[in-house]
């Protein structure tokens, strides 16, 4: 195949305004499915991508068109996912800006282009849903031509559902997009890994764009950043399931079938080049992603034990982002303490574990990870609170910095920035496209956590959109907050939090306990303390039987002598009593007010 006659694009947009749908049509009108083979979002195979609507796993798949090979990569829309992205974008020549012409521009939407314009991808924009009743076509017209320069001619209007104008889009890749550049020099094989996932009966299968030289069946092949070795035991394109070929020719993108145990062996952004005939330099970009989201995972019974770590395994053997090691816990048990990319991808586990593998999970408090400076100068990483060595030790605790993006209509400005300076953030830049107003900020990654987005979109009535990325490390005066239940410490309940809120937060919390610990037969403390000094307390009432009941005089001395002797019951039953401790009190952050 002549590269000049190759077209590698992918599809770039916020969630839920029409990618998936539109890769639909094209494959349709390029006859690449069967009618009768067509279902939606075809390209999202897993049975959650169809519930959520969303793309969670990129996809790429090969169509022929006029004479033209078009590659295309149906991209994820998540901002957990934005590395992937980036790695498909590298993958590629150009790329469809779909935006949709009821919501206009989004916060992924502009971090996406921003994502294209630093691999330097020839951009498409595209209206899609233009047949809606409350498509305002004018104004998102406006919109894209404010942010990207291009002409109003340029921009095409779709309904990808319908099918209408699908083709000019079609066309438009074939006759501006440009060819994968051509090396006549004949270099040593350089492959880019856009994606890789376990097949529990292949091993590891690789998606790769060819950028150099050509890669044959049967061939050594080596990881360059992993420095691993394999074997490619099957090389060919999706179309959209596989179809094998002898070799995967400069500028083609296809799949590799390796011998390998594990997609860290693999991981996306990496090289793959020939083990006899390695290339000098890898591609640029690559870079090990790391979780920042923490989570201690818990089977409800602690026979589970086993299963859980078993399905996290065989989870992690497909996902390379997935860190994990054992936990154990004094109420919970013993469980995982899991890394995540974001709260997405947090979920997406969760119901991944309790859909596939039947287990009943008890979910902790999500957490990020603090860089901690110990007084004889020791570096040392913690993933949870419960994890920070005795504040007498500790010189310095660092804790993760986002900067953040909001686009909001311009009357609601007042209001998101109030949000932002509550959780401890900083607007950076205030900048507007048409109607709206587009907020940069920076904010400690721990307040987003748990129900920034839901207060983002109660406050603004559901207008605004978020995107995020991490920053740096800033040192912090952060404490680490206990909650005692009856004056034993709950480890799993401990979080970080900085000195400043810290009462607070305290309060809410025990007061939050309060409604979830049922009452028993006594009288229980619920504490929040930093260190030895309590800063908050609530406390349970004891169910309390009328023992004076079966008194029908008015003897005072008879009923006094029952009360005492009923107050000294409890008193016993209170340093004897054990509270069972249900599992929603350790998702209680998450359902703050």
């Amino acid at each position: 195949m002549n590269t000049e006659k190759i077209r590698n694009f992918c599809i770039i947009a916020h969630i839920d305004h029409g990618k998936s749908t539109l890769a639909d049509r094209m494959m349709e009108i390029t006859g690449t499915v069967e009618k009768r083979q067509m279902k939606q979002q075809l390209l999202d195979s897993m049975e959650l991508e169809r519930e959520k609507g969303i793309t969670i796993k990129l996809t790429p798949v090969q169509m022929h068109y006029k004479g033209y090979e078009l590659n295309l990569i149906d991209t994820p829309g998540h901002v957990d996912f934005s590395y992937e992205v980036s790695r498909s974008l590298q993958a590629v020549e150009a790329a469809i800006l779909v935006v949709d012409a009821t919501q206009g521009i989004q916060a992924q939407t502009l971090a996406n282009v921003y994502l294209a314009l630093e691999q330097d991808l020839y951009i498409i924009p595209v209206i899609n849903k233009i047949d809606l009743p409350a498509a305002d076509v004018p104004k998102v017209e406006d919109q894209l031509i404010n942010l990207l320069g291009c002409r109003r001619e340029e921009i095409i209007g779709v309904s990808a559902k319908t099918g209408l104008n699908v083709e000019k889009v079609l066309d438009r890749i074939i006759t501006d997009a440009p060819a994968p550049a051509n090396d006549t020099n004949g270099h040593a094989l350089r492959a880019l890994i856009f994606d890789s996932y376990f097949d529990d009966y292949r091993g590891v299968v690789l998606y790769v764009r060819i950028f150099d030289g050509k890669l044959a069946k049967n061939s050594e092949i080596r990881m360059m950043a992993a420095e691993k070795n394999g074997l490619a035991l099957e090389v060919g394109i999706l179309k959209p399931e596989m179809s094998e070929k002898s070799e995967l020719e400069e500028g083609e993108i296809g799949y590799i079938v390796t011998n390998l145990k594990t997609t860290r062996e693999a991981k996306v952004g990496d090289t793959v080049t020939l083990a006899k005939q390695p290339a000098n330099t890898p591609l640029p970009g690559y870079k090990n992603v790391q979780p920042f989201v923490y989570a201690g995972f818990f089977p409800v019974s602690n026979e589970d034990y086993k299963t859980l770590k078993e399905a996290i395994e065989k989870l992690s053997l497909s996902d390379s982002a997935l860190q994990f090691e054992p936990e154990n816990s004094p109420v919970l048990g013993f469980g995982l303490r899991i890394g995540f990319l974001g709260l997405l991808h947090m979920d997406i586990i969760r119901e991944r574990l309790e859909r596939e593998f039947g287990l009943d999970l008890v979910v902790t408090n999500p957490s990020t990870n603090y860089e901690v400076t110990l007084n004889n100068g020791d570096n040392i990483e913690i993933k949870s609170a419960a994890d920070l060595p005795d504040m007498s030790e500790v010189l310095e605790i660092r804790e993760p910095w986002v900067k953040g993006e909001i686009i909001v209509p311009k009357s609601m400005i007042g209001n998101v920035l109030n949000l932002i300076v509550e959780k401890r953030g900083r607007q950076t830049n205030l900048s507007y496209i048409e109607d709206r107003a587009v907020i940069d900020f920076e904010a400690p990654m721990a307040n987003l956590l748990t129900d920034f987005y839901d207060q983002l979109k109660s406050t603004t009535s559901g207008y605004a959109s978020f995107n995020y990325e991490l920053s740096d490390y800033r040192p912090e005066d952060l404490v680490r907050v206990d909650f005692l239940v009856s004056g034993q410490k709950i480890d799993a309940l401990a979080c970080m939090c900085h000195r400043s809120e810290a009462d607070a937060l305290g309060r809410e919390i025990t007061k939050k306990l309060k409604e979830v610990i049922p009452r028993q037969s006594f009288e229980v403390a619920l504490q929040a303390a930093i260190g030895a000094r309590i800063i908050a307390r609530e406390t349970i009432g004891a169910y309390r039987k009328d023992v004076t009941v079966k008194i029908h005089t008015g003897d005072r001395d008879r009923k006094a002598k029952l009360l005492e002797k009923q107050k000294r019951g409890k008193a016993r039953m209170k340093r004897f009593g054990k509270i069972d401790i249900p599992s929603e009190a350790f998702t209680v952050m998450l359902k703050r007010d």
